[in-house]
């Protein structure tokens, strides 16, 4: 095979960003993403500055989780029943109108706690709703034989955004403080809130009914009769409840790396570094058709090299291992999201995105809440190393059990709508 179709079959495919509407969305959420990543690590920051206990710094995680559970489902039951375009916009106002508050309180010198958790909240109740939205947009903007590239090149954007907005928090801390972190952010959030102004209109297609509950349970009825709907789920689930380690990242740079805000960046981005990697190196993705048997041995990898990561006392060596993390990560979050957005039809793909949005954005709260809970139960490295152990035992128990899953082979099915 010649060099430069090998480059082709395994590099990130970018057909994707050919289409207009695709390629606004995209680059507008790789720039507020940026942003999204400075305010992370520095409200994490902000909350241990104030508590100095990872308890704390978890509760960020319940903060973020409550509006998740609450909208997130009727976001996407909403994606379904109105103008996706308008309804991206208008969570993407809640959103920055959060994002104003966090900016505000620290240039009022506020530093309360509270305040940050309520402003958190706020900010997740508008990713609730953008969220599911965004991802049942994207097979009415792409043919489905581009689904899957579409899914990397997404997943190129949050790693990108979760290396660079660490490193930018870093700095910014270290040179200004919390005021000019958090008001990079709001600058850089105009770019998602302009992307989707410039949206073709997207109204719904095919049977619809009023959002409400009852669509909501619909929905939910949707996935637990389909078993390899549910188990994409549940392998998501164990992968960030038990494995996680983000709550702990500035314990672990408080006790090993002198509260060095240098080394905060770096841990923080570490896991990004290995999901930018690879999405860049995601051409064979698509290609994978046993992806339920694939999904359960990625995610067990996941688990094996964070717990290797919370053993070593080198911080370029857990950035490194982190990376490793990252890079299973972002393979197992295409086959996912992949499975669902083809597997459903287009009316019911808003509340399979809803619920996609509470496992994969709720999951990792919760895993924020275990790991602080853990540390301050059990100690650091028992927290960190246990967690990532548990998650590779139990996804290869859960995921070789469940046969319809572990024999799932990819399919292709869809309707979608050019821009």
């Amino acid at each position: 095979m010649a060099f430069g179709d090998l480059v082709k079959r395994h590099l990130i495919d970018v057909r994707p960003l050919a289409v207009p509407a695709y390629r606004r969305l995209w680059s507008g959420q790789a720039i507020a993403n940026i942003g999204l990543g400075v305010t992370v690590v520095a409200v994490s920051k902000q909350v241990w500055d104030l508590t100095h206990s990872s308890f704390w710094v978890g509760m960020l995680g319940l903060a973020n989780l409550l509006p998740l559970l609450l909208f997130g489902l009727w976001g996407g039951a909403f994606a379904d029943a109105v103008d996706r375009r308008r309804l991206l916009i208008a969570g993407s106002l809640v959103s920055w109108v959060a994002t104003l508050i966090i900016v505000a309180q620290a240039l009022l010198g506020f530093g309360n706690v509270y305040l940050l958790l309520i402003a958190s909240a706020v900010s997740s109740t508008g990713f609730a709703v953008t969220s599911p939205t965004r991802g049942a947009i994207i097979p009415r903007l792409l043919p489905p034989e581009l689904v899957p590239a579409a899914n990397a090149l997404n997943s190129l954007v949050y790693g990108l955004g979760a290396i660079i907005g660490p490193m930018i928090a870093g700095v910014l801390l270290a040179w200004q403080g919390y005021a000019l972190a958090y008001g990079v952010d709001g600058v850089l959030f105009t770019a998602s809130l302009y992307a989707a102004l410039r949206l073709p209109a997207l109204p719904p297609m095919g049977e619809t009914q009023r959002a409400g509950w009852r669509s909501v349970v619909e929905g939910l009825r949707y996935i637990a009769t389909g078993p390899v709907l549910l188990m994409s789920f549940v392998v998501d689930i164990i992968a960030m409840v038990f494995a996680l380690p983000r709550a702990l990242i500035p314990q672990v740079v408080s006790e090993r790396f002198g509260d060095d805000p240098r080394a905060l960046g770096w841990l923080s981005a570490g896991m990004a570094i290995g999901a930018v990697l690879g999405a860049l190196g995601s051409g064979w993705v698509g290609r994978v058709r046993r992806q339920g048997l694939a999904l359960t041995f990625v995610i067990a990898l996941w688990g094996l090299s964070v717990a290797a990561a919370g053993l070593v006392h080198s911080l370029w060596l857990i950035v490194a291992l982190l990376a490793v993390g990252g890079v299973a990560d972002t393979i197992s979050s295409v086959w996912r999201q992949s499975i669902l957005q083809l597997h459903a039809p287009d009316e019911m793909r808003g509340r399979m995105q809803g619920a996609f949005m509470v496992v994969v954005a709720g999951g990792p709260r919760l895993g924020d809440l275990r790991a602080g809970a853990t540390a301050v139960w059990f100690g650091l490295t028992p927290a960190w190393v246990g967690g990532g152990l548990a998650c590779a035992v139990a996804v290869v128990i859960v995921g070789l059990a469940v046969p319809s899953f572990r024999d799932y082979r990819a399919g292709r099915t869809s309707v979608h709508q050019g821009a």
